[in-house]
């Protein structure tokens, strides 16, 4: 791996750091990309001072910026961007310069720079609303939702589109929902908001109890990227993959009571016809067949280590000081 120098844009943020220790680890060196646009320096402090880490403060939109980040590396993930629904909703400006524009000039920059794999990181949020009985596979109709989900489907088609010219190969990972700790820890994430707002005593109220999501652990996440960046190129070689596991398809019903099962005193209201419509079982085999992965973490072991952590200690800050834990606000120009 000593050779392999991956560049992480968006790299400072809740899947780049966890997946920055995990590369290290991996002997791999890492270069993270990141303007940190929530304010949150404090994540990549951890990795400081490690002779296989380098840090730039920087901006995806930014060519200059871009330029310096590819020098020297080998292979590049994007995770750079407004990363949910309500934070593109309450910035579309912001959305359209960094999701939109940003993100598919910086993939049309990439091209002629000697790279061996540009690993784009979308989103199973782009099948939005599907049947009780559908399973989406990678070929199911897209069908985005938001300003987040459209602009990652515009993004997955400006990778796509470059199969025959791109000096790269290219890959999209559509992530589940993630959960899991983070030197950039958020709560305003589905598993991670449920057990942190029952562990406080707080009513948790949850709207459409019985839609479905997948969902798949941060260290999970990691090991897939490392797969992608390892494998033979004809296996990933633009090609579009589901990440995560059906072990992980659950309601938010299910996510609740595995919760209750470790914070017993918790108070839940249910309610109908709740803002976000996004219903939709997705299925894993492709990722299984062809490269082989299997998440190693369940939902109900994230709860278990979430769980431990509040009640250690960690995160007591977390209710109080929301900004520092989710995307709510930006500080971008």
């Amino acid at each position: 791996m000593s050779d392999r120098k991956i560049l992480l844009l968006g790299g400072a943020g809740y899947v780049g750091t966890v997946l920055t220790s995990h590369l290290l680890k991996k002997g791999y060196k890492v270069r993270a990309l990141d303007n940190f646009i929530y304010e949150n320096e404090f994540a990549v402090q951890p990795y400081f001072g490690d002779p296989d880490y380098e840090f730039m403060k920087g901006d995806i939109t930014n060519e200059a910026d871009l330029q310096k980040a590819v020098e020297g590396v080998t292979d590049v993930v994007i995770l750079a961007g407004l990363v949910g629904d309500p934070i593109t909703k309450k910035y579309p400006e912001a959305s359209e310069k960094i999701n939109t524009k940003g993100v598919q000039d910086c993939i049309d920059y990439l091209n002629g720079k000697g790279l061996d794999k540009v690993i784009f990181v979308s989103t199973c949020s782009n099948y939005g609303l599907i049947g009780e009985d559908e399973l989406a596979d990678e070929n199911f109709k897209l069908n985005p939702l938001s300003l987040y989900a459209t602009a990652k489907v515009e993004g997955e088609k400006q990778l796509l589109g470059m199969k025959e010219e791109a000096d790269f190969t290219g890959t999209v990972l559509r992530f589940a929902t993630a959960f899991g700790l983070s030197p950039r820890m958020r709560f305003d994430l589905t598993v991670s908001e449920f057990a942190r707002d029952l562990f406080f005593g707080k009513e948790l109220l949850v709207y459409d109890e019985h839609t479905w999501r997948p969902y798949c652990h941060l260290r999970d996440f990691s090991r897939l990227i490392e797969m992608v960046i390892e494998a033979d190129k004809e296996k990933v070689k633009f090609e579009v993959f589901n990440a995560g596991g059906d072990v992980n398809n659950f309601t938010k019903k299910m996510i609740v009571d595995e919760v209750l099962n470790h914070v017993t005193n918790g108070k839940v209201v249910y309610n109908s016809k709740g803002s976000d419509p996004r219903n939709y079982r997705v299925s894993f085999k492709k990722v299984k067949d062809v490269l082989g992965f299997e998440p190693k973490f369940t939902v109900e072991e994230g709860i278990m280590e979430l769980v431990e952590a509040l009640k250690a200690g960690l995160y007591a800050d977390s209710v109080n000081n929301l900004d520092k834990y989710g995307n709510y606000q930006i500080d971008y120009q």
